[in-house]
């Protein structure tokens, strides 16, 4: 292990018990699987404010700015080894608000909203995949950010708290 870091980050936006996901197409890192509505790499500028990385995305992607959200929240962060890196990842959640048109449309694959019943049974990258049932199971009945650490199997979830 030299050290490398990935750097990513996620938001996964709502609206009436439904989910916008991206089925992403043509990626550096990720293809072909379901992956948050908007996210990707941090440019350097970024690598301290994970936040403005996640809202360049979704305006990059979708077209979405930030006053087209609300209860926009930090919920996860995620460490992997893979390929002879740590992958650091840094989930957010939001709302779509109510008076914003639901219809949106990637450059970076397909979007599609998803009943949340349905998100557990799609292709998802491995952290991403415990993340959504993490928080369709706990994560959503809090305010609570998580850590995970991720292995082969599995990833396991711990309250980070402040101190």
């Amino acid at each position: 292990m030299d050290g490398r870091l990935r750097n990513m980050a996620s938001i996964y936006i709502s609206k009436d018990n439904k989910m916008l996901l991206l089925y992403r197409q043509g990626g550096r890192v990720v293809n072909d699987v379901w992956v948050g509505s908007a996210g990707g790499h941090f440019e350097e500028y970024e690598l301290n404010d994970a936040r403005a990385c996640v809202l360049r995305e979704m305006q990059e992607e979708l077209g979405i700015a930030e006053k087209d959200i609300e209860n926009l929240y930090l919920r996860y962060v995620t460490l992997r080894r893979s390929k002879g890196e740590i992958r650091q990842n840094y989930y957010f959640f939001a709302d779509l608000k109510n008076n914003v048109d639901e219809k949106f449309s990637s450059n970076e694959g397909v979007s599609r909203w998803f009943p949340l019943s349905e998100l557990t049974s799609l292709e998802m990258p491995f952290t991403s995949k415990y993340v959504i049932e993490h928080y369709l199971n706990v994560g959503c009945k809090t305010d609570v950010i998580y850590g995970g650490i991720a292995d082969s199997q599995k990833v396991v979830f711990m309250e980070m708290p402040e101190f």
